[in-house]
């Protein structure tokens, strides 16, 4: 599904950013990942995604070792994946090494093409289980890092926070730890655990990371825009970019990251495009007779609709359905009145987004 897209040029090329990376015998091409976000990235998210292009790594929603090792049909369904989605990673979490050990060997078992590690989870029911919660105690995390690498054959990566606190910053201890025990890559946001998503991400870690190891160091947070992603590259030498809160908001972002990166310039999405994205997305959910697929549709019109003129209106008007069916019938109905002709006279029509409004 490629969207054609009003473009916005610039001055600068960057033809070599996040071109291409290797993971042993994974190559992500180009470098840009789709972080594991719960709740969203569901298979239909993800095919979603890579069908727009410029995605060159996609992740499941994280799922807990323990209830991988339980049999919980609900985690299975967190792991169900088309072909189409290659490469792609199972992220687990948990704190048992040999439960983790357990559930890696039945990723790879399940054809995944690599097995990371949660270690940046700061939602309090994670952190008493695993995520950044291990980045307390090292001694633990360094047996499961040796737990997990000696039961599989397939590439076995990290993601974690620089530390769970100011006052704890164990981002470079804990790389060097994971590169020592055969980790093959590390993803960081460095945002400390107290910090959840607040604040500002503290690249300069990165970069202090990534001139300390020899492994792949994956660069994460604050990237909202193309321009977002050359200055991390810039200021850390990253050899990926992760992309999380970005995707469901512009998932037009990866796509817009590899044509900056190319040509020096990208596009922007047109109402049109919008109109078309969303029902695409709504449709895909209809016809797989996803779970919960309402309240998916309601989520995504949340992220989807700001900066849309009127899109107050839409999301009022989606939040009151009933059914996934109606869903789809409301925007229809609200972006053939957008789109009609004579919208713009009526004062009906929506802008077009400038740089400023799309980061």
């Amino acid at each position: 599904m490629q969207l054609p897209l009003a473009p916005v040029s610039w001055t600068n090329r960057h033809p070599m950013l996040f071109e291409e990376l290797q993971i042993r015998n994974v190559r992500l091409r180009p470098a840009q990942i789709l972080a594991p976000m719960a709740g969203i990235t569901d298979t239909v998210f993800r095919r979603f995604i890579k069908r727009l292009g410029g995605c060159g790594l996609i992740m499941t929603e994280f799922v807990s070792s323990e209830a991988m090792v339980r049999q919980n049909s609900r985690t299975h369904r967190h792991l169900f994946y088309e072909e189409e989605e290659r490469p792609i990673t199972a992220q687990i979490f948990g704190a048992d090494p040999n439960h983790l050990a357990d559930a890696a060997r039945m990723i790879e078992d399940l054809g995944f093409d690599i097995v990371d590690l949660n270690l940046g989870c700061p939602a309090k029911k994670v952190v008493k289980c695993g995520g950044s919660g291990l980045l307390r105690d090292l001694p633990l995390l360094k047996t499961i890092f040796q737990r997990i690498r000696a039961a599989i054959s397939i590439p076995f990566t990290v993601k974690i926070r620089s530390g769970w606190s100011n006052e704890e910053i164990v981002a470079l201890e804990v790389a060097r730890m994971a590169e020592d025990c055969g980790v093959e890559a590390i993803a960081i946001h460095p945002r400390t655990r107290m910090q959840g998503y607040s604040g500002r991400s503290q690249w300069e870690i990165i970069a202090e990371v990534k001139a300390s190891v020899q492994i792949p160091v994956i660069g994460n947070g604050d990237v909202m825009a193309p321009e977002n992603a050359l200055e991390l590259h810039s200021q850390t030498g990253c050899d990926a970019v992760m992309i999380g809160r970005a995707a469901p908001t512009n998932p037009w972002i990866f796509r817009q990251m590899e044509s900056f990166a190319r040509t020096g310039s990208y596009s922007q999405p047109s109402e049109a495009d919008r109109y078309q994205l969303i029902r695409d997305y709504y449709a895909m959910l209809i016809a797989e007779e996803t779970p919960g697929a309402i309240g998916k549709m309601k989520q995504f019109a949340s992220w989807f609709t700001h900066g849309v003129r009127n899109g107050t209106e839409l999301r009022r008007s989606v939040q009151s359905a009933q059914s996934p069916q109606e869903v789809l019938a409301r925007v229809d109905d609200f972006f053939g009145r957008i789109l009609a002709p004579g919208a713009e006279d009526a004062g009906l029509a929506m802008p077009a987004f400038s740089q400023r409004e799309s980061a």
